[in-house]
């Protein structure tokens, strides 16, 4: 098992290391959709393939927050407009050793959470008005604790830049298979070598997605088991916590500014009621049972 140390290296590099595969994909997604439907423009499409996936991995780097807090609809609030909620940050911040971040809401009755940023100089949390509602100030606590550990893990960076990767690598699949259907526009190449190349081709386009989601589910589910860990440290209340996600679990409203992208972000699945436990559930859920952390930070 990692040390903290050793995860937030491991973030960094991991970071890289998918940044240089969405290139990679999307380099190949363009060579197959040019060579065989653009009458052998493959290399053309290749070029364009570089200067949209640099283009695209240079924003998400420095501004995936933004994209983020765009898609789920999020306002920066002031201090005179929460200051509870700016004191309960600042109590957190101080306690776990890192800059204070930005504070954002979402106007949605559901209870949830989530941090951005790329670094801990450049983050943000982000609640629902549902969570400041709902929870008391021992809970709301471990929930800013929660977030405020994947802010000093790093996780933030890698988990935003997934967030914009994966969405662009689904929109390409999209528009592929979409504009495959409704143009019916074919290649006049029909060898065997080049059918079976194309049938590799249609299959790796639409896996691309599916793959890259399996892969930020079993990165997410590892990432929230050390978050909830590293908050009971900071906080040396790890039953705030707990008693936040049983509530947590109790909630039946599904956050309606979530979605594929963004929903591993959170500190609890926003697309799926909590009370649901069928195995296809768990199976592509984000985040690990609730129930299983909740245990973890009762025997702490």
């Amino acid at each position: 098992m990692p040390n903290i140390y050793q995860h937030i290296s491991q973030n960094k590099r991991d970071t890289a290391v998918i940044m240089f595969f969405f290139i990679c994909i999307v380099t190949f997604i363009s060579w197959f959709i040019g060579y065989y439907f653009y009458e052998g423009s493959g290399l053309a499409f290749v070029g364009f393939a570089l200067i949209f996936s640099g283009i695209t991995s240079f924003i998400s780097y420095y501004n995936s927050d933004k994209i983020v807090l765009g898609i789920s609809g999020a306002k920066k609030v002031t201090y005179e407009q929460a200051p509870r909620l700016h004191q309960l940050v600042e109590n957190i911040s101080i306690a776990s050793g890192l800059p204070k971040p930005d504070v954002y809401l979402i106007n949605d009755t559901a209870m949830n959470a989530f941090a951005t940023g790329r670094d801990p100089d450049h983050a943000v949390i982000c609640f629902t008005t549902g969570i400041v509602n709902s929870l008391e100030k021992r809970e709301l606590e471990g929930v800013v604790a929660h977030e405020m550990s994947h802010i000093g893990n790093y996780d933030i960076r890698f988990m935003s830049i997934v967030s914009v990767l994966v969405g662009s690598i689904t929109l390409l699949a999209d528009w592929f298979t979409r504009g495959r259907l409704y143009r019916g526009r074919r290649s006049s190449r029909s060898s065997s070598g080049s059918g079976i190349i194309m049938l590799i081709g249609l299959v790796f386009i639409i896996l691309s997605p599916i793959i890259a989601t399996l892969i930020k589910l079993a990165l997410s589910r590892h990432r929230e088991y050390l978050a909830d860990s590293t908050a009971a440290l900071i906080t040396r209340y790890p039953k705030g916590l707990a008693d936040a996600l049983r509530k947590l679990s109790q909630d039946r409203e599904i956050l309606e500014a979530a979605n594929g992208a963004t929903s591993h972000l959170y500190i609890v699945s926003p697309l799926t009621s909590q009370g649901v436990s069928s195995f296809f559930s768990k199976l592509f859920s984000t985040h690990p049972p609730i129930q299983e952390r909740i245990k973890r930070l009762e025997t702490m």
